[in-house]
């Protein structure tokens, strides 16, 4: 048994992976039909161990906010290493206001020239850049998805 847990680096590895992410998972479809597998946070702290660190985000992943009620949130997009777009959603899964490319920073930056973006969501969707024009995705669309119990 000792040599079954300890002593196999692909085991060792996967856990690591398994301990650092912690995150649930939902697919994300948007109305072209295009699915996004999207790692769920309530909030944004989480992202420390989610996008903070990823260099290129595939087109059908990306990370679902989730907060407890609808209200103005705030997103300072610092620490990261993509370019993003970012989707709010109302409580019903509509786009309220969205934020294409929004760009990168890095741990150097000054908090004061951290690009901030804001909108009235109870979810909000962080995706591979491109996304809003790739599926021409408006303010008003549908996004469906199924929250974990």
């Amino acid at each position: 048994m000792k040599k079954i847990l300890f002593g196999s680096l692909p085991f060792l590895a996967l856990l690591c992976l398994c301990a650092c992410g912690g995150y649930e998972y939902t697919t994300v479809t948007l109305p072209d039909g295009f699915a996004i597998r999207t790692a769920l946070a309530d909030t944004p702290q989480k992202t420390e161990k989610g996008l903070m660190f990823v260099k290129k985000l595939p087109a059908d992943e990306g990370m679902l906010f989730v907060f407890d009620q609808e209200e103005e949130h705030y997103f300072w997009m610092k620490n990261t290493l993509i370019d993003l777009d970012i989707i709010f959603l109302n409580p019903q899964g509509r786009i309220t206001v969205q934020y294409e490319r929004v760009p990168h920073t890095y741990t150097y930056t000054p908090d004061t020239e951290v690009p901030v973006v804001s909108g009235q969501a109870q979810y909000v969707l962080e995706a591979a850049a491109g996304t809003i024009t790739r599926h021409g995705l408006q303010p008003g669309d549908r996004l469906e998805f199924v929250l974990p119990q």
